[in-house]
């Protein structure tokens, strides 16, 4: 099978279905897990990327903010939950599965979350700024929602993506 996974892409019924949580942690997960991130690395400017993106409605996300910010990793994200946040924040967000739009959108500053990574151990952690609006963005995929669900006025707050051309 010598095909690249695609981007499923808005209207498409599994971007609105809630996920399955992961029961079996073996090498079909890690096989998933790696081929969300090569997926999400062909993106020009992707940070994140869920399980329902590529058609498979399991509670699973990656998360990549370290080329943006010092000190993180690549979080996998098995079965996470949101355990508690606080604080507010705006900020401009696109997503893959509609990539002519960016909108900007209010999230929690920060977050506190309770996760499985691909071999089943149990993580808690706190993240804040684009992580922890990353983080929100992909969890939101779990549950069937998208960020133009969340945009509060589609007139003023949602955005062509604006395509930028190379200087000849």
């Amino acid at each position: 099978m010598n095909r690249q996974t695609r981007i499923v892409l808005f209207p498409d019924p599994v971007l609105r279905g809630a996920c399955s949580d992961i029961l079996h942690f073996d090498q079909h997960l890690i096989d998933l897990v790696n081929r969300l991130d090569s997926v999400m690395r062909r993106q020009k400017h992707g940070i994140g990327i869920a399980a329902p993106q590529i058609g498979i409605a399991k509670r699973l996300a990656l998360v990549d903010v370290s080329a943006r910010v010092q000190g993180a990793v690549r979080l996998v994200l098995v079965n996470p939950e949101i355990q508690d946040q606080g604080g507010t924040k705006v900020s401009r967000e696109g997503c893959m599965s509609l990539p002519e739009y960016t909108a900007d959108l209010k999230r929690s500053e920060w977050v506190a979350l309770k996760w499985q990574d691909e071999f089943g151990k149990i993580h808690r952690d706190r993240f804040e700024g684009i992580e922890a609006v990353c983080i929100q963005h992909e969890l939101d995929h779990l549950n069937g929602v998208l960020f133009l669900d969340r945009v509060v006025c589609l007139k003023t707050d949602m955005y062509p993506r604006v395509q930028r051309s190379k200087k000849v």
